[in-house]
């Protein structure tokens, strides 16, 4: 079965999967929007940056701390602080065990989480925070597992992030050309990608942007702004690298965002403000719903198995998102993404910056993470 859009496959998912739910488009629409968050995050962790991921953490804007803005996925500095085994017997995998395991000196003078990396029901919960204090976060992060253990590490991530990636989708109701929340939706996501970075936009009179990076001697540092961008990530200085952002926006169609040759005002919005502007085609999320959902071979199966389980109509039983996903549909992914990664990359274009590859973005990502952040932040 394949689908001729995006609107074909919700519609297909309302009638086969969400046949039980009052609105069974909308939900439909929700769970689309859940996919684009999970293509996202493994696409992340096949480029082996999972180990530099925090979920869903509240960015201070720069020089603006009491202001706030909640994001998908940030990116941080990590250093490791170790790594155990555990015995598959000994779930679930609480903050308190894990640090026991650990030996870690400060597990008993810290306020801990009450999540779990795994429940006893083998629930992964991805980039489960430990604890927090004021400038860094502890998050444990599930390694490959064996026959009788689970491999697991522990890292430390420095609380400011150097990228940030944004997942925006919005569904569209029956009956209607556009989706009442777009343009708000842009504005919004807009205003955070300008906000929460050292480096600052400028537009000239010409249509020009120039960037403008304050240092810490009170000068202005300014320039071309992609010039100036690409400075930056390739700079080991640390009045460049301390309160920069890479930001990043990854869209997928629905009526709205029309496509990534064809732009209205919204996706304009969003080209115009993010670092980067990515664009999920409408036949690579098909492809994914096709493959791994309606119509999995045997080793995807549990895929299809979670997402099923988790849109029963009954509330406290998803295992099938970004944060909370069950253990073999982990695995299944994770295989999937490895075997597929350049075939997944394509079904992305690149919106902003011009003349550039989603392999350009795995690049600027990677060499940030690759830094000495330690002497950064010294």
């Amino acid at each position: 079965m394949t689908y001729d859009s995006v609107e074909a496959l919700q519609q297909a998912l309302s009638r086969d999967v969400f046949h039980y739910a009052q609105d069974k488009k909308k939900a439909a629409g929700r769970a689309l929007g859940t996919l684009v968050e999970i293509i996202t995050f493994y696409l992340l962790k096949s480029w082996e940056l999972e180990k530099n991921i925090a979920i869903e953490r509240r960015l201070p804007e720069y020089a603006n701390s009491e202001i706030t803005h909640n994001v998908e996925f940030s990116l941080h500095p990590s250093e490791v602080l170790g790594t155990i085994s555990v015995a598959k017997g000994d779930l679930p995998l609480t903050p308190k065990k894990i640090l026991k395991h650990l030996k870690f000196p400060r597990g008993n003078d810290v306020d801990l989480k009450s999540t779990q990396l795994l429940s006893s029901k083998e629930l992964l919960r991805n980039a489960c925070t430990l604890y927090e204090e004021d400038e860094r976060i502890i998050i444990a992060y599930l390694g490959q597992s064996t026959n009788t253990s689970y491999q697991l590490s522990v890292n430390s991530l420095n609380a400011h992030p150097f990228a940030f990636i944004e997942c925006k989708r919005v569904g569209v109701e029956d009956g209607c050309k556009k989706g009442p929340q777009t343009i708000e939706k842009a504005k919004q996501g807009a205003y955070v990608a300008r906000m929460v970075s050292s480096l600052q936009k400028v537009r000239m009179k010409n249509g020009s942007v120039y960037g403008v990076l304050p240092l810490d001697t009170g000068e202005l540092k300014e320039g071309q702004y992609n010039d100036l961008l690409y400075s930056i990530i390739a700079s080991d200085k640390v009045t460049l690298l301390r309160d920069f952002t890479l930001s990043v926006g990854i869209v997928s169609n629905h009526g709205n965002w029309f496509t990534s040759d064809n732009h209205n005002k919204e996706l304009d919005i969003l080209a115009q403000s993010y670092d980067w502007l990515l664009f999920l085609s409408d036949a690579g999320l098909s492809e994914f719903v096709k493959n791994l959902l309606i119509s999995p071979k045997k080793e995807d199966k549990p895929i299809r198995d979670a997402f099923v389980q988790s849109y029963r109509g009954k509330k406290g039983n998803n295992q099938f998102t970004k944060v909370r996903i069950a253990l073999s549909a982990d695995q299944a992914l994770l295989n999937y993404f490895s075997s597929n990664l350049t075939k997944i990359e394509s079904w992305f274009n690149v919106i902003s910056p011009n003349n550039q590859t989603v392999s350009g973005l795995k690049s600027e990502l990677v060499s940030l993470a690759s830094k000495n952040w330690k002497d950064i932040f010294a």
